[in-house]
């Protein structure tokens, strides 16, 4: 029956005189291209659209390493700057001052809080000796304790052991510099009468045959009487040690220091 009727359907006409099996068959088999076309131009703009965010995130991706690299050159840039700032300030120090130096840079820092030290990139080999002054543009830094060929330990003078003879720039009132903590210092031997206010500016006195004269140690932070026949003075050291990169060694010993070798001699 189904023979039948497909002849009679291939026989039978429609009324567009087109027969009416071969109609019904061009009509499925257009449904099923339409489909099929339809599916390939899914999948077309699919991988379009797949291919098209592969290149957007290969271009981010391409503009995020331009931005990082930019950012680093930004930096590298600003610690430049930094540094030849900082380089300046030192040569204008050695410039204004009398005395034979020589620039070190810092390698490294005291392990212990206990101990405050550096180590500085010159050693014997540049002519450095025990007891040499090391200085920065803001004041006094500390002293070299341990020379080697080519490195130097060099104790702050924030260190509990360290000390200096120092006086009040505005009243000449003399005294001695010791370390303290958290980042102070003492100010030790002045006497009760002496003339002291908060903010004077503490200098050397170049009496120590360490450190030559005139030079910032801090200023006077706290004034108190202690009871006695001297007074106790706190003095913030003019110096960032935290922020220190170079320093100045100086080579040439103090008077009180040549005296001294002198009458040895």
């Amino acid at each position: 029956m189904l023979g039948h009727v497909l002849l009679i359907s291939a026989q039978v006409n429609s009324r567009t005189g087109v027969p009416i099996l071969e109609a019904v068959t061009f009509g499925v088999f257009a449904e099923l291209q339409r489909g099929i076309s339809a599916g390939f131009s899914g999948v077309r703009h699919v991988w379009s659209g797949y291919t098209g965010l592969q290149q957007v995130k290969s271009e981010n991706d391409e503009l995020k390493r331009q931005l990082q690299a930019a950012q680093v050159a930004v930096q590298e840039q600003r610690a430049l700057a930094d540094r030849t700032q900082s380089l300046e300030r030192l040569l204008n120090l050695r410039d204004r001052s009398n005395l034979q130096t020589l620039a070190a840079e810092i390698i490294a820092e005291g392990a212990t809080p206990d101990f405050r030290t550096l180590t500085i990139d010159k050693g014997t080999r540049d002519g450095l000796k025990p007891d040499m002054a090391v200085i920065a543009p803001d004041g006094v830094v500390g002293r070299i304790v341990v020379p080697s060929g080519r490195a130097a330990k060099v104790q702050l003078l924030i260190d509990r052991n360290a000390a200096a003879g120092a006086l009040v720039e505005r009243s000449r009132a003399q005294g001695v510099i010791t370390g303290g903590v958290d980042e102070r210092l003492r100010m030790e031997y002045v006497s009760d009468v002496a003339d002291l206010v908060v903010g004077d500016l503490v200098v050397t006195s170049g009496l120590d045959g360490i450190y030559p004269k005139g030079y910032a140690i801090g200023r006077v932070e706290t004034v108190e009487k202690s009871g006695g026949a001297y007074r106790r003075i706190i003095v913030r050291p003019t110096v960032n040690f935290s922020s220190l990169e170079e320093v100045l060694v100086v080579l040439t010993p103090p008077p009180a220091r040549e005296a001294a070798e002198g009458s040895g001699e």
